[in-house]
């Protein structure tokens, strides 16, 4: 294809939409007036109104492979879906899969069906993962911003209106995005739609889950709710799109096979007759409460978004996550603060779960169509559930098995054991590296900024700290528990600890371990991988870096209404197995204790225990020429 390089291609569009405008005004002109045109031969299309045309037609024909037309087995209904990746990862519908469980059918525009598995759901959003199976050249959609959408952009959707792609060939429509950040109130108990976008591409029941694309075909948002005509249930023109920005900050969460909920900063806000946004009530066991926020403070930024409006502040943070710590901008008694808020559960998990269960739409009839009961409303908004297709399929496929387990709290818990086993690969690949079964102890040597030396040692029998004059050698478990509740720097003992175990047993033999999702480190992204584990009282936090997996940060919490302490480990490269530099303990936005380390040996413990009780009581390690280097 040729293109215009000088005039983009959504000008492009726009012009010629006023051409076309103008020709009508003009045709229609004529034929009041009686006026004709002599004949001289085929009529000329403007060669910009004939680029513009190909530039859509080769738009659909990207978009149309990653459309997925999902299908409930024995005719519960079905909807929409897109694919995102090459290995088969497909984005819908909460209200789309829920009916399904755990299996579904879907189908592309190639012709062939595929099963799929359900992976992760979020609920609150109304999104969910799910997996085609028996391929690894899934064609996927490449994902745009939906922040830099307007109102007025051409969009289109393609989907399975009504299940009419029974043929597998989805129906596309075109139109304009009529607006962006909308918020529409919780359908019912549980749905929110956050920040979504507006269309009037047409969107009828059996749209629900699939994409909503530009007009370069790059996806900008997951299909959910429209407005109907009820008695007959047409589209009204009045569509809601989850935008792909907030599926981006979930797709962690999805991928880790949760049943995921979202944020709340743990106040409410209200908008100033000034045009302000104020906080109006706060809970002081918020970590928003630890950073200064206070009743009547001016809120002006979150997570990088401007806010003017309570309905702004919903916008931003209904988009998140919870357990996200984002950058927070507000103004209290005349000062400007800008800090790091750690966000809270909207639900505790057994109310979510509770709520999911009463929000999960029935399975449609296997025959006609549900009628519906309140025919004096002319108007009203829903879920676009689908209508109900015959299928004869019965038994969940063995492949399908294979990559499903349940567990309470997981939409399915064998896609989070995947993800547990390439956090231990990963990690067991850096330095300090380590195997299953393979205790070690870890000797630490190095000096602080003012000169002071550091040692530290941490091994199954004993764990000391000594920075300068000052020994620290905790005892028990209720120790290193006071340690971290008095924000002292012997932080860093169980953070390392915890590190050093988790490489000798792996996740299944630490504790109650499981991948959490991706979340911003400090606020910042790009975002980390986040894998929770319990280690008696404690709860610990491994944040690593997307791209070469380094682990960046270990979190330490004590009490989940206090600061946990952080261990920012720094190295000298990206490279997987770059030695660390320097260690710093921070809690919440403070840092109270750096070192670079001059030295990171590994021991065997036979060779740790021969040197242990000569070293106790300085509380110093094993002499260097005596350890066994590594990395």
């Amino acid at each position: 294809m040729t293109k215009h390089s000088a005039i983009p291609q959504q000008h492009r569009i726009d012009t010629v939409a006023m051409m076309i405008a103008a020709m009508t005004i003009i045709f229609m002109a004529m034929a009041a007036s009686g006026s004709t045109w002599a004949a001289e031969g085929p009529l000329k299309l403007s060669p910009l109104l004939a680029e513009a045309e190909q530039d859509r037609i080769e738009a659909i024909e990207r978009a149309m492979p990653s459309t997925v037309c999902v299908f409930v087995p024995g005719g519960g209904g079905g909807g929409s879906g897109v694919l995102i990746s090459p290995d088969g990862y497909a984005l819908t519908n909460f209200h789309v899969s829920s009916p399904a469980g755990n299996y579904m059918r879907c189908g592309l525009s190639d012709g062939n069906i595929y099963d799929a598995v359900i992976v992760g759901i979020d609920p609150v959003g109304d999104l969910a993962l799910i997996r085609l199976l028996g391929r690894d050249d899934f064609p996927y959609a490449t994902l745009a911003d939906s922040q830099k959408a307007n109102a007025g952009d051409w969009c289109m959707v393609i989907g399975n209106p009504f299940l009419l792609a029974s043929n597998l060939q989805p129906t596309v429509t075109w139109g304009i995005l009529s607006g962006v950040n909308r918020y529409q109130y919780p359908s019912g108990t549980l749905l929110e739609y956050a920040d979504c976008l507006q269309t009037d591409a047409s969107i009828n029941p059996g749209n629900s889950g699939g994409p909503l694309y530009n007009a370069d075909g790059e996806l900008l948002g997951i299909v959910g709710r429209a407005s109907f005509e009820k008695r007959g249930r047409v589209n009204v023109g009045v569509g809601y799109a989850i935008s792909i920005n907030q599926a981006k900050n979930f797709l962690g969460y999805l991928h880790s096979g949760r049943i995921v909920d979202h944020a709340t900063l743990g106040a409410t806000v209200a908008t100033d007759p000034d045009g302000s946004v104020r906080v109006s009530n706060i809970l002081e066991s918020s970590d928003a409460y630890r950073r200064g926020l206070r009743y009547s403070a001016e809120i002006i930024e979150i997570d990088g978004r401007v806010v003017h409006t309570a309905n702004d502040v919903q916008n931003v943070i209904a988009t998140l996550p919870s357990g996200w710590r984002v950058k927070v901008v507000y103004r209290y008694e005349g000062n400007t603060v800008e800090t790091l808020v750690r966000l809270m559960s909207v639900h505790g998990q057994d109310e979510l779960l509770e709520k999911m269960a009463g929000a999960m739409p029935p399975p449609p009839p296997r025959e006609t169509p549900k009628k519906n009961q309140d025919e004096d409303k002319d108007e009203q908004e829903e879920d676009s559930e689908s209508d109900a297709v015959p299928d004869a399929e019965g038994d969940v496929p063995a492949a399908v098995l294979a990559v499903y387990e349940e567990r309470r709290g997981f939409a399915n818990y064998f896609a989070n054991q995947q993800k547990q086993k390439e956090f231990i690969d990963s990690l067991r690949n850096q330095f300090p590296s380590g195997d299953a079964g393979q205790t070690r102890t870890w000797s630490i040597q190095g000096k602080t900024s003012k000169g002071e030396k550091v040692f530290i040692y941490v091994s199954d029998d004993r764990l000391s700290m000594v920075v300068g004059e000052t020994p620290i050698e905790p005892e028990t478990k209720s120790d290193l528990y006071e340690s971290v509740e008095a924000r002292s720097f012997a932080g860093a003992i169980p953070a390392l600890d915890a590190w050093r175990r988790m490489l000798d047993k792996g996740p299944k033999k630490f504790g109650e371990t499981i991948y959490w999702g991706t979340m911003p480190l400090a606020g910042e992204r790009p975002l980390r991988d986040c894998v929770v584990g319990s280690d008696g009282e404690f709860e610990i936090r491994w944040l690593s870096h997307p791209d070469h997996n380094q682990v960046e940060c270990i979190e330490v919490f004590a009490d989940r209404d206090e600061d946990p302490a952080e261990l920012w480990i720094h190295r000298d490269s990206d490279k997987a197995d770059a030695k660390p530099v320097s260690l710093e303990v921070r809690y919440g936005v403070d840092s109270i204790f750096e070192m670079t380390i001059d030295s990171w040996d590994i021991l065997d413990n036979n060779a740790a225990d021969d040197k242990n009780e000569d070293n106790k009581d300085a509380g110093k390690p094993a002499p260097q020429d005596q350890a066994e280097q590594q990395g």
